[in-house]
């Protein structure tokens, strides 16, 4: 079998997504930003570019280009593969791309009390904005969201 980055992202988004807070994304939801124009990916843990291996991939990065800016839709690192520095060189790969489709600004919004947040803020993007109780899916009540900026130099 053959295995496509639709296959590559949902075997990282079953594992690496809490559903507590319902942030993970069905597969069709997947499939149809893959086909919709200036979105891009990155998967962490294949052996080549050319051969896409669905069970190896490790993390992945999942954004949408337009004009000169960008937007992280999301990241994900499977958890038995965390703190081994996999999203942090997601992220540096990331922007490098960004920048050299032309990217001035990144944005990124994730769950108030998010994780990655300190890699985020390592990695330099700032918080520009919040989102009161953004977040409807999550169980305990809505959660808030917060957005970040990277000035791309």
């Amino acid at each position: 079998m053959i295995d496509d980055a639709v296959d590559a992202i949902m075997v990282v988004m079953r594992e690496a997504f809490d559903n507590t807070y319902g942030e993970a994304w069905t597969r069709r939801e997947v499939a149809d930003a893959l086909v919709t124009p200036n979105t891009h990916y990155i998967l962490s843990g294949q052996a080549d570019e050319q051969t896409i291996v669905a069970e190896c991939t490790t993390g992945f990065t999942l954004s949408r280009h337009a004009a000169d800016e960008e937007e992280l839709l999301l990241i994900a690192v499977r958890p038995q593969f965390r703190g081994q520095g996999i999203g942090k060189q997601l992220m540096e790969e990331f922007v490098a791309n960004s920048k050299e489709r032309g990217t001035a600004r990144i944005f990124l919004e994730m769950r108030a009390g998010n994780p990655a947040e300190h890699l985020y803020r390592e990695i330099g993007f700032e918080q520009v904005g919040l989102r009161r109780g953004y977040y409807r899916g999550a169980v305990g009540g809505p959660l808030d969201a917060i957005t970040f900026v990277l000035n791309v130099d």
